[in-house]
């Protein structure tokens, strides 16, 4: 199918082209616009007059539920979501049921997410076996199942030889390490951050030391591996600032941040909104304001939705005992694009933390619009604003604090590997 995309304003971080023009593609992937000319015969065309036209977001982390939850979500249900958002490739941290930490589980999930036709599926391959964090899984057989990274998702890797081994193995295999920050032990049984508002509203605490001192221990594993190494969540000043520190040394690594805490802090949860339970939690103002400005320095490289759909009733238990996650999938491009309102970032850069960054990340070949690349594009009209209603989400997941703001940004269109995907 050859398709038309015209008088557009293209933005394309991987190349910094930033200009109105026509886009083609052609056989799934993007069209020279020199070689495609007058001659192009589209057999579909849009317009994208006064529109963005920019590669399809990418999300660094987003649980799908299924396998093993299915009453709280679906992957028809939330790749659905994710093209209503304009995001075209998700990765799947390993902690489904059963954890995919074997070949079998890296392609059932792969080819049910093809069989969809909605949004690619990368699923993330485990490093522990069932996540237990005692034994390594067998890394080189998931990467030729499709694994371009590996992690343990919130399951912590507390034996500090079994992490230091996990890192070395991965980088044998050139694998990339999905790390989460977060101290088992300091967190406890933890709900908020330890401040003000924990104090007020006498809730258990989680430190910001929780994720300091977890993330100290695996920037020094890091740099004795040579391991490449990706922080998936930060929420806090003080981690941004070890990051800044450690790529100033050099090290491999890259770090990322959920699109909520760039917009709410602890101010937000009044009194006892289980909507804003989150892990990590949102932390103070000025670690808000820090994330922000580790955004705008390129310190953290990229914007996730940290999507964990959950229904009504997940959230109405007292706020220690609620689920904790928001469904973000359908208000990523939106706090994204919020960020450039709030001058934080310009469009382009905006667009770079959710396309290009991504992409680099996950060592996948899409994220941008160079002739030959995949054909996965987001045409969105920045100057709509949506009135977010969880009612309306395709997803299942009804957990957004966001429910009933106005954001800017409508997508209007999306396409994967040159399809044109209903929204």
């Amino acid at each position: 199918m050859k398709v038309k995309i015209k008088n557009g304003r293209v933005i394309d971080p991987a190349s910094g082209e930033d200009q109105i023009r026509d886009l083609f593609i052609a056989d799934g992937a993007i069209v020279d616009p020199h070689k495609a000319g007058h001659e192009f015969s589209a057999d579909s065309e849009i317009d994208a007059t006064d529109q963005i036209v920019c590669p399809g977001l990418i999300d660094l982390q987003a649980r799908l539920r299924e396998p093993g939850e299915e009453h709280k979500a679906s992957m028809q249900s939330e790749l659905a979501a994710a093209i209503k958002g304009g995001i075209t490739s998700v990765c799947v941290p390993p902690d489904t049921n059963p954890i995919i930490d074997t070949p079998a589980m890296v392609h059932m999930i792969r080819q049910r997410g093809r069989r969809l036709e909605k949004a690619r599926v990368y699923p993330m391959g485990a490093l522990t076996t069932g996540l237990r964090g005692e034994t390594l899984t067998d890394m080189a057989t998931l990467k030729e199942a499709g694994c371009t990274v590996l992690g343990n998702g919130d399951n912590i890797i507390e034996n500090t030889l079994v992490m230091r081994r996990a890192m070395q193995y991965a980088s044998t295999f050139n694998l990339s390490v999905f790390l989460t920050p977060l101290d088992h032990w300091l967190r406890g049984n933890g709900c908020v951050h330890e401040g003000e508002i924990s104090t007020r509203l006498g809730l258990p605490a989680i430190p910001e030391a929780a994720e300091v001192v977890a993330l100290a221990r695996d920037l020094a594993l890091i740099e004795t591996t040579g391991v490449r190494a990706h922080i998936t969540q930060i929420s806090c000043a003080r981690s941004v600032e070890k990051i800044r520190e450690a790529k100033a040394r050099g090290l491999n690594v890259t770090a990322a941040v959920s699109a909520h805490h760039l917009h709410l802090s602890e101010q937000d949860i009044g009194d006892f909104d289980t909507r804003y339970h989150v892990l990590p939690p949102l932390r103070s103002l000025s670690d808000r304001d820090a994330l922000r400005e580790g955004v705008s320095e390129g310190v953290i490289d990229a914007i996730c939705s940290d999507h964990q759909p959950h229904g009504l009733d997940a959230k109405l238990a007292p706020f220690s005992e609620s689920e904790p996650g928001i469904a973000g999938l359908e208000t990523l491009l939106s706090l994204t694009l919020q960020l450039v309102l709030d001058g934080v970032i310009s469009l382009p850069e905006a667009i770079s933390r959710v396309t290009f960054n991504p992409a680099c990340i996950l060592g996948i070949d899409v994220g941008r619009l160079s002739p030959g690349a995949p054909a996965d594009v987001c045409i969105f009209n920045p100057s709509l604003e949506q009135n977010i209603n969880v009612g309306d989400f395709y997803s299942q997941g009804r957990n957004s604090p966001f429910d009933g703001s106005n954001l800017a940004g409508q997508v209007t269109a999306v396409i994967v590997a040159g399809k044109v995907v209903t929204i």
